[in-house]
Formats: C-alpha cells, structure tokens, sequence
C-alpha cells in the first residue's frame, strides 16, 4: 500500500526542497522501504529542455530520455533509484495534454477548467506508475502564495481526500531567518507561509524550518503552537558544510521517524549512516587535494553543472582526496592567459553546451592540456571540440569546425537528423528546439585494448545521451592514422560515442554524460580514473 508523502515550501524559493526530499527517501529506504520521488513544477515549459541555465540551471536526463528539473539528479544521487519520465511534470506539460484532448473531443463539449481538469491531470500523476512502492514522495516547485503553484496545491488537498488522511503527510519547509542587527531568529515568516497554506486548505504535519543556526526551543515551541503542529515535528535543517550531512542531520532531528509514527508503522531496522559519515570525512577532513579545472559558459552558475561537479567529488571521494574546481570563463579566454589559469591544476574538464560562445577558449584550453599532457576530459560538446581542435592542429584542416557555430567551415561536427534506437529510425528536426536530440539510455560498444576498455571492466555499455550534433564518423581512419582512437562506437558502428590520444596519459572525450549516472555511494568509473590520474599528475 502505497502512502503519499507531499513537500511544499514557503517563504522564498531555493531552501533546499529537493535536498530534503532526497535525503528522506534515502532514509526511508535505508529502513527497507520501496521508495519513489516526484517532482511537479509549476512552470509553463512542457520541459526545462529549452530553457537557459541561466534562469534554470542544469537539465538533467533520466534513462528513458525525458529533459527534468535536476532535483531529479539529487533524487537519483541520494537514493540510487533511476527515475523516470513519469517522475516529472510541469504545468506546461499538463495543459498542453488537455488541449491536444480538448482538440480532440474527448471532453464531449464540456467547459474545460482548472478544476477538475487540471486538478485531475495532476491526480493521476500523483498516482501513476506505482509499482509496489511504500512511499511516494511528491515534491512541488516553486513557493506556496505563488498564483502559479495553487493547481498543484489544490490538486494535492483533493488527493489526501479521496486516498484518506491516513495515507497522505504533508511537509512544508520555511525559512527561520535570523537577524544579526537583533541577534534574533524570526519564525514570523514561518506562522506566515503556514497560514497561507492553511487558508488553501491544507494544514502541515511536519514543519521543516532552515537555518543558518540551531533554533532554540522556545522558538520551535511558538512554531509548533502559532502553526498547530506538534513540536516534534518542528524539524529544524541548520546549513550543512556539504550536502552530504543533509541524511545525518535529518536522522538525527528524527524526520524519519516521525514520518513512520505518523503512518503508525514499527520497524527495527535503523537507517545506515555510516557511507554518508565517511564521505563526509573524506569531503571535508581530506588534506589530500587535487585542482581540477572546468572550462564553459555557465562555470560561474551555481547549478548550471550541478551533477557534473557532483560526479568529480565522487571520483574524489574514490580516490580519497579532495577536489577543488578551478572554474574558467570560456568566452573571456586569452590564449596567453591559458599557461598561468592553469599553472596548479591537475586536470581539465570540458563540460557540454551549445552555441558558439566561448568555443575558441575551448579549443586553445584543449590544445594546451594535449600538448602538456595534462589529464582531460571532454563531455559531449567538450569531445567535440577535442576532435575539433585534433582536426585543426594534427591533421592540419584550417577550418574544422562544427555546423552548428559556422555553415561554412569543413564539418568535422555535423546535425544528425536521423538514427535508430530500438530498431526503429527517429527523425529529427531543426524546426523546433524541443525534441530534437538524441536524449536518454544508448549503447556504445568499447574496443579491446583501449583505455576506456580498462576504465569500464567491459565490453559495451550504456550511458545518457542529450545532444543533436555529431562527429563526422567519415574522417574516422585519417584521425586514427595520427593517434587520435575512437575507442567507443555506437552498435552500427556509425556514431563514434568515445575518443581518446594514443601518446597521452589520459586524454578522453564522450559524447554522452556520465554525470547523471554518478552517485556519493557508487561513482562513477569515468570520473573516478580522471581523479586518479590527476592525483598522479605532475
């Protein structure tokens, strides 16, 4: 049977929703529970697929190829459960499925309305695709207040009616300011957000209240009596030094076990800490360090690379050292900046993208790390531009580029319009942005003797895919004949999906995105050789 575990936030945005959901299902799961994450996002986009990351930040991509929110790579990279399409929807996503319905005449002429339609839509997300799970955990974007969230909202207290109060718990976090002028902690902005979701009709059964410090009890005793929730489940979550405490630091305000005595449920089994504690250790408690250097557009966004800079801790974490990110603005590159930027670093990363913005620091960043043979590693766009700058400065083609930035140059990098998956042969399109990539789970078959061979353990794998352009796979054999391997290849032998430099210690490129496979618990084999091999850097 499953039960309903519902996550809103108050205040402001940002206070860490996902973190918090991520880090419950953990513990629920840890105790022997079957778990599941959802996330409902109040934006008008059918998916973040088009969205810049500047507004957004990362896209993360599931298995089965849908574009999310990356609260999703939190869900992922805290519970080792792939989510999937159907954990996912956005406000975009549910209209548009009604009118294309409408349009359709399957609502028989009927007004159409928020509710019950839209509501409804929402409903059967909630409950869609359960497959024996003992908690569902729905988690929904944005800011309770907001005009944009109230479907959602509505949709949510509709659902613990018709499933049964006993079968839903609602979580709502808020944000426990505190004054230094005063030197107090407010909760005022607390009572607030909760008034507001119980004039929606929804009264909390837990309160999650972050702070930047401990609240005292009297604060928490005043939460619990002005928002009517017992003070055992005021749960406060003070700022973690990484976000790898966030399980500890909720097991040890017992939000796990207050969910269980709420649904009346007894079990022995405790939560497991113990991977989390000595990650912790090793995150923050390591003198060992190794400076690795991320070269894009967005370095400077917080979660424009989110699972990417995630993936390098975990390597980190493998090899029992620290990582430090050196990030580097591509676009505001000098080639002759390029030797002091990158003076004690230990590898590069060239991370995926679009556009043409920045691309010659990539190239000139590329070339250095080549020739000086410092460890690299390119991901999608970054083993494009790998290949671009081998085309240029190896095999002596002035002008290699990639279509994508100039029509005119000799297309190293060219759209693919057409490929198979399953058999079938998927078109694409330039005409509209969405839906045009190759996106989720493919396989590549990995060649004997090869370093990539190695890293892996074996002879094919399959890793996420979120891209529209490739390597012109024609030039293959002028590339091998100076070095340059393409050491993975798709099963047809026509998408090169892995490159790599014969005379180098560790030079790689995929096409895919190892990232959104790498968890705390079990990293990731690429990212944890690129750390090994700039731990030995010299």
């Amino acid at each position: 049977m499953a039960r309903y575990i519902f996550v809103t936030g108050g205040v402001v945005s940002s206070l860490g929703k996902g973190l918090s959901s991520a880090s419950l299902a953990y513990l629920l799961k840890s105790r022997g529970f079957k778990v599941r994450i959802r996330k409902m996002d109040p934006y008008l986009n059918v998916d973040p697929g088009t969205m810049s990351p500047f507004q957004h930040g990362e896209v993360f991509v599931t298995d089965d190829g849908a574009e999310t929110d990356l609260d999703l790579g939190h869900y992922e990279r805290f519970t080792n459960i792939s989510c999937k399409q159907s954990d996912n929807i956005t406000t975009g996503k549910i209209y548009s499925d009604i009118i294309k319905k409408e349009r359709k005449g399957k609502y028989l002429g009927k007004t159409v309305q928020v509710i019950p339609h839209v509501t409804d839509r929402i409903k059967e997300f909630i409950k869609g695709d359960i497959k024996g799970e003992d908690f569902v955990i729905c988690e929904i974007g944005g800011t309770v207040g907001d005009i944009e969230s109230l479907p959602f909202v509505e949709a949510i207290r509709q659902f613990s009616n018709d499933v049964g109060k006993n079968k839903t718990l609602f979580i709502h976090l808020t944000l426990v300011p505190f004054l230094k002028s005063s030197d107090e902690i407010k909760t005022k902005p607390t009572q607030h957000s909760v008034k507001e979701l119980r004039s929606l009709g929804i009264q909390p059964d837990i309160v999650i209240c972050r702070s930047q410090q401990s609240i005292p009890y009297d604060q928490r005793k005043k939460i619990s009596l002005f928002c009517n929730v017992s003070i055992d489940n005021v749960i406060e979550t003070v700022d973690v030094r990484t976000i790898y405490e966030a399980p500890i630091s909720f097991h040890n305000e017992k939000l796990d076990r207050q969910v269980l005595k709420y649904f009346k449920i007894n079990t022995k089994k405790n939560a497991n800490l113990k991977p989390w504690k000595k990650i912790t250790k090793t995150v923050l408690q390591n003198k060992k360090q190794v400076n690795i250097a991320i070269v894009g557009k967005y370095v400077n966004l917080k979660d424009a690379y989110k699972s990417l800079d995630e993936a390098l801790i975990h390597g980190g974490i493998n090899n029992n050292i620290k990582v430090n990110l050196i990030r580097i603005e591509s676009d505001k590159l000098k080639t002759n900046q390029i030797g002091k930027l990158l003076k004690n670093v230990s590898g590069v990363l060239i991370p995926g993208g679009f556009g043409g913005r920045g691309t010659e620091g990539k190239i000139s960043v590329i070339n250095f790390a080549r020739k000086r043979k410092i460890p690299f590693l390119g991901i999608c766009f970054g083993m494009q531009m790998a290949v671009i700058e081998f085309a240029r400065n190896v095999l002596k083609i002035k002008n290699a580029g990639s279509t994508e930035i100039n029509k005119q140059c000799f297309p190293i990098i060219g759209l693919m319009d057409e490929w198979n998956k399953d058999g079938k042969i998927i078109k694409g399109t330039s005409k509209e942005l969405g839906g045009t990539m190759r996106l989720g789970l493919y396989e590549a078959k990995l060649k004997h003797n090869s370093l990539i061979r190695s890293i892996y353990k074996t002879s094919s794998i399959k890793e996420r895919h979120r891209h529209r352009y490739e390597v012109n796979n024609n030039l293959k054999h002028k590339f091998e004949q100076k070095g340059m391997i393409f050491s993975g290849m798709s099963p047809d032998d026509l998408l090169p999906e892995i490159i790599e430099l014969k005379n180098h210690p560790w030079f790689v490129g995929v096409q895919f995105h190892p990232e959104f496979k790498s968890r705390p618990l079990n990293p990731h084999p690429l990212f944890s050789s690129f750390i090994k091999a700039a731990k030995f850097y010299k």
